[in-house]
């Protein structure tokens, strides 16, 4: 499968697999100089690319495993997704969930994108569903710890 994308910016990476085999291919930040993710805070950074997914694809954005388990910094919405009729600039948003800053340089990986198969689902309302052995048990239901519902 081929993955079009545009540079946005002269100075952007392309997405790039580390080896032959890797899931996900490692997105860069693009940037005029480098910037620092507070201790505690977040920062949205730019790749200075779009990227052109096809049809009943998803493209899903994770944290780079060395950049978390590190340094602490990851993605504030966990995974990012972008849909296929997105083709505005892929910006990650990035968390630092250390006691220390973290500061990032024009081409430095901050993220990698993983291209996978989407279902477009139709919803329907039933007044009922399926009986399951787990039932409505949720939160905690299988032997975690259980949550407090907020009303």
């Amino acid at each position: 499968m081929t993955i079009n994308y545009k540079k946005l910016n002269s100075k952007a990476n392309p997405p790039l697999r580390a080896t032959e085999y890797s899931a996900g291919a490692d997105l860069c930040a693009c940037l005029d100089s480098a910037v620092t993710v507070k201790a505690e805070s977040q920062l949205l950074i730019p790749t200075g690319i779009a990227i052109e997914i096809p049809e009943g694809y998803g493209g899903f954005v994770f944290p780079r495993s060395s950049v978390s388990s590190k340094h602490g910094v990851s993605l504030a919405n966990c995974v990012g997704v972008i849909d296929a009729d997105y083709r505005g600039e892929v910006k990650i948003p990035l968390i630092n969930h250390s006691k220390s800053d973290y500061t990032i340089n024009n081409g430095d990986r901050i993220a990698q994108l993983v291209i996978m198969p989407v279902e477009l689902a139709e919803f329907a309302e039933s007044a009922s569903l399926s009986d399951t052995v787990r039932g409505d048990g949720g939160f905690g239901s299988t032997g975690g710890t259980k949550l407090v519902t907020v009303l």
